[in-house]
């Protein structure tokens, strides 16, 4: 009894287990295995646009804990990613949706991903009109040949609701790319950027994704020991095909007329249009085949410049000619087309009706195309390179244009595995290390404080993970397992020299006291040693080895300065040591 109080009343003892009740504090523990989280909304989509208030995204830097979780839609409870998938794979469009969740319950209404569009085909059809005839007063039938455009209705299904979802988080430990999935972009700058400049690239990457729907990602800079610097893109959920063409443009928009740049992406632009109401495929052009097994299709999209841009617009015209391509009396045009560039590269040239000659006209409609195999495949495409151009051109240019050095693609299903066979593997770890320093020593009692140190080493250091919001990837979970073996040898040595009855360095008989002193001595040599070592890995590999020498210096930390104590003085009270012997 009297050795358990002196187990709860020692100073480092109770310092390690107030660590340790801090970090299951930040680690935020939960049991409940109830609904899928909310990664992020589609702008624009029927969740951003619920009832009675719209269904957001998670903001930047909430714990995982914190996230929305949706419980139940239409009464049926939602308790895995694939149960989610597989009830909105049954929708119908106009259906009805009520969304519970653990902060809200939300109305809405499933929309048609269909597209009527007009075919670059013409039949000729009767219609019959009603005319007057002057010469018997009397209303008659005219039948009449007519050439009409063909449509076609591309079933692309009902629209996607807007939600990205994954397993409810059971705690606050923020999982990297390696084990949650996702993509890993490397950026390198063309040229070099100044600080300013850095954050106002990063902060516009931010935006482009978070515009583009993309929400769950960490945008980082970093540098090799060169100086040269990289910026680190995380995204969490999204397929690399989805994002790394947006990532590398620049985003330099430019719209001109002639040589003569009229308007510009980002500042030039007031307004872009992104609902089914003002863009999609164009109804004008619609879709063709141009060649076997190849086709096309049009998209447009309104948006509004500002009044100064419509004024560069208005000089730009004012004298050019009016030509006609049918002769007098058909539809006027400039003798200049106005073409769209994004990042030096031709997007589409359009032409200028003659009634915009010399106005200022703010409302202008934009347009491009898509290819594929089938009509669906084009109209896909176009959709996606529509949104794509719609991005660039709310969230402007890049100061300087971007290169992807290395792009990584991690699936989920091998990171999910992983972390449950490395948690398996590090209790099995733990226990095989408690059982040969049982057989070792022959002293049951000596695994008792090195199995506290170890388990307290690791949550400490996953509770300051989840404080700082730190990512624990691949080489993240390296530097724990080198903090806990290192902690293991530290261990070793201190239980040697506790045991030693005589201490043989300097011919002399020492006490326990000093004994233990001398294995501090070796115990902060090798820490040292060891945080020198890892500040390099700080910085090499474009940063990507960050997570490596983070956790290592700060295990060996958490190890040298809370735990290694801790344990020798748990070690003394469970071997009963006797009083020091000076």
């Amino acid at each position: 009894m009297n050795n358990w109080k002196k187990f709860f009343t020692n100073t480092r003892i109770v310092i390690l287990i107030v660590f340790v009740l801090l970090a299951i504090f930040a680690i935020h523990p939960t049991f409940s295995d109830d609904g899928v989280a909310i990664r992020s909304v589609i702008k624009g989509s029927a969740a951003a646009d619920a009832t009675p208030v719209p269904i957001e995204s998670p903001k930047a830097g909430s714990t995982p804990t914190s996230r929305e979780v949706l419980l139940s839609i239409n009464n049926k409870a939602i308790n895995s990613p694939e149960e989610y998938y597989d009830f909105v794979s049954t929708l119908t469009v106009g259906k009805t949706l009520l969304l519970k969740t653990n902060k809200n319950t939300y109305k809405l209404v499933t929309r048609a991903k269909n597209k009527t569009v007009i075919l670059n085909e013409t039949e000729w059809v009767n219609v019959t009109t009603e005319e007057f005839d002057n010469e018997t007063n009397t209303t008659i039938n005219v039948t009449n040949l007519v050439e009409v455009n063909k449509t076609e209705v591309i079933d692309l299904g009902v629209e996607d609701i807007g939600l990205s979802i994954y397993d409810a988080p059971t705690n606050n430990i923020r999982k990297g790319l390696d084990l949650e999935g996702g993509t890993r972009v490397l950026l390198s700058p063309k040229e070099e950027v100044s600080s300013e400049d850095l954050d106002l690239i990063m902060e516009n990457i931010r935006q482009r994704l978070n515009v583009y729907g993309v929400s769950d990602v960490a945008v980082k800079s970093t540098q090799d020991f060169t100086g040269e610097t990289y910026i680190v893109v995380e995204i969490a959920g999204a397929s690399k095909e989805e994002v790394a063409d947006l990532l590398a443009k620049q985003g330099k928009f430019e719209a001109k007329v002639g040589d003569l740049v009229v308007f510009k992406g980002g500042s030039d632009i007031k307004y872009v249009c992104r609902n089914a109401q003002c863009s999609g495929i164009d109804p004008r052009v619609g879709c063709r085949e141009i060649s076997a097994g190849e086709h096309v299709c049009s998209f447009r999209f309104s948006i509004s410049i500002s009044p100064e841009a419509a004024k560069k617009q208005a000089d730009a015209t004012r004298n050019l000619d009016v030509v006609y391509d049918g002769g007098a009396g058909s539809t006027g045009y400039l003798s200049q087309n106005i073409t769209l560039f994004l990042d030096d590269d031709l997007v589409d040239s359009l032409r200028i009706g003659a009634d915009l000659k010399g106005n200022a006209i703010t409302d202008i409609s934009i347009s491009g195309s898509g290819n594929g195999a089938t009509r669906q495949a084009a109209a896909t495409d176009a959709l996606a390179n529509m949104k794509k151009l719609q991005t660039v051109m709310v969230t402007g240019s890049l100061p300087v244009e971007l290169e992807i050095i290395q792009t990584d693609a991690i699936s989920p299903v091998l990171g999910d595995k992983f972390v449950k066979n490395a948690t398996l593997v590090g209790l099995l770890a733990i226990l095989a290390v408690a059982v040969v320093i049982s057989i070792r020593y022959l002293r049951v009692k000596i695994a008792i404080p090195t199995i506290i140190a170890m388990l307290s080493e690791v949550i400490i250091l996953l509770g300051f993970a989840s404080l700082i919001g730190w990512r624990l990837d691949l080489a993240a979970i390296a530097g724990i397992i080198i903090a806990v073996g290192t902690g293991v040898d530290d261990q070793i040595v201190i239980i040697d020299e506790t045991l030693s009855r005589k201490g043989k360095e300097i011919g002399m008989t020492t006490s326990w006291k000093k004994r233990l002193k001398r294995a501090f001595f070796i115990i902060m040599t090798s820490y040292f040693t060891t945080v020198v070592a890892m500040l390099p890995l700080w910085w090499s590999g474009a940063g990507l080895l960050k997570g490596f020498a983070l956790t290592t210096i700060v295990g060996v930390s958490i190890g040298v300065f809370v735990t290694r104590p801790a344990f020798a003085k748990m070690l003394e009270i469970f071997l009963e040591k006797h009083k020091d012997e000076e």
